[in-house]
């Protein structure tokens, strides 16, 4: 029998669905909608078949836009009754230490999800109005919460406490908790179908290269390292977010700036990264362009941002004892062959060396007859996994 199942990942002010007929995975329709909240009005995208629409509807708030959206989906015959709708799977950012798994929604656990917002402010509140906003729509629809951190809570404490005094994790939960899970599972799986061999017996690092960005150590299936922590800002260097930095770095420019905890983690999240180093974008695609004509900062962040990959896949290779798949995935590492040379650049020595025409046709296997190590460029697919896990708990 199949089933309809729908995706939903809730913004601040945006709403991003896609839905599948499952277990064909077959993809339906896909949007978005966009500043929710702004205005009286909010712009309304959707892809269906080879039909590409961009509109503006009326409504202000994420119910405004789901209900909106369940009668659009009728209008359009892409469901004959909103009973067919089997299952509805929502991005949920935080999981804590609460949501090992993806987690099948009731009271107990829309409860958790609200009392893990003190650990992401920023998104667990709006995720949670997206499954209230649907639950008040479809009561009778089963909903998942798929958590960006819940594939990373097979870490070892080794892995994920942090060398402050450890009273901070037990009573206030402060631990390397890591990001973008649902990304690095898809892909790691994807990559073990394609090699025909079992996720389990491969050691896999997986790069989630984009505006956000971060690295995963993948061994026996399970995640072992990533390199975002706390927070998304930890670990590599991104489009606006410092990554890893010298701590002490913080009260320094709060001493001699005058800068207060939020103008700080505003300049670290939003004003640093590519945008801070080059001045003048976030962009890798405009990046590039102007190290191509000489831009001396623009290259330095080139640098700087391949130099800190290569060296966390350098160490994530002796963590895992070895690496049998490099995995490239996400905004920039499916579509930037500079950036991936720079990175594969020098790391002969673990076995890696890629084929430089597959690598500038972005093909899925770029890494050379030479090479011992599989080096894929794999496309991500949140959403679909997202409606896996959905399906699966259905």
């Amino acid at each position: 029998m199949a089933n309809k199942i729908m995706s939903i990942n809730a913004g601040s002010s945006s709403l991003k669905f896609q839905l599948f007929e499952m277990p064909e995975e077959e993809l339906l329709i896909k949007g978005l909608f966009e500043r929710i909240g702004l205005e009286d009005e909010m712009f309304f995208f959707y892809s269906m078949k080879e039909t590409k629409v961009k509109t503006s509807v009326k409504g202000k708030t994420h119910e405004e836009a789901i209900n909106f959206l369940l009668h659009f989906l009728l209008e359009r015959s892409v469901l004959t009754s909103l009973d067919e709708l089997s299952g509805v799977g929502h991005r949920v950012a935080h999981g804590g230490e609460d949501f090992k798994t993806s987690s099948l929604v009731d009271q107990e656990a829309l409860k958790k999800i609200k009392d893990l917002s003190k650990l992401a402010p920023l998104h667990n509140p709006v995720n949670v109005v997206g499954i209230e906003a649907l639950a008040k729509e479809l009561p009778d629809c089963p909903q998942v919460a798929v958590f960006d951190t819940s594939f990373h809570q097979t870490m070892e404490a080794k892995n994920y406490v942090y060398p402050l005094p450890y009273r901070f994790y037990e009573e206030d939960s402060v631990r390397r908790y890591g990001f973008h899970g649902t990304s690095h599972q898809f892909v790691a799986s994807e990559a073990a179908s394609y090699l025909e061999k079992p996720l389990e017996s491969l050691k896999i690092i997986s790069c989630h290269l984009g505006n956000g960005a971060s690295i995963c150590g993948i061994k026996d299936g399970k995640s072992v390292i990533t390199s975002m922590g706390f927070t998304p800002l930890a670990g590599l260097m991104m489009g606006t977010r410092c990554g890893d930095i010298d701590p002490s770095i913080v009260p320094f420019l709060q001493n001699e700036k005058n800068l207060s905890a939020s103008d700080m983690d505003k300049l670290m999240n939003a004003e640093s990264g590519f945008k801070g180093v080059t001045e003048f974008s976030s962009d890798t695609r405009d990046i590039i362009s102007e190290a191509e004509k000489g831009n001396e900062r623009a290259k330095l962040a080139l640098d700087m941002f391949a130099g800190r990959v290569k060296q966390t896949i350098g160490a994530y290779a002796a963590e895992l004892d070895g690496i049998d798949a490099l995995i490239f995935t996400a905004g920039i590492g499916e579509n930037s062959s500079e950036i991936r040379q720079m990175i594969c650049e020098d790391l002969t020595f673990f076995g890696i060396q890629i084929d430089q025409n597959q690598n500038q046709q972005n093909s899925k296997r770029i890494s050379s007859a030479a090479s011992s190590v599989e080096v894929l460029v794999v496309e991500t697919n949140e959403e679909l996994m997202i409606v896996r896990d959905t399906f699966d708990l259905i």
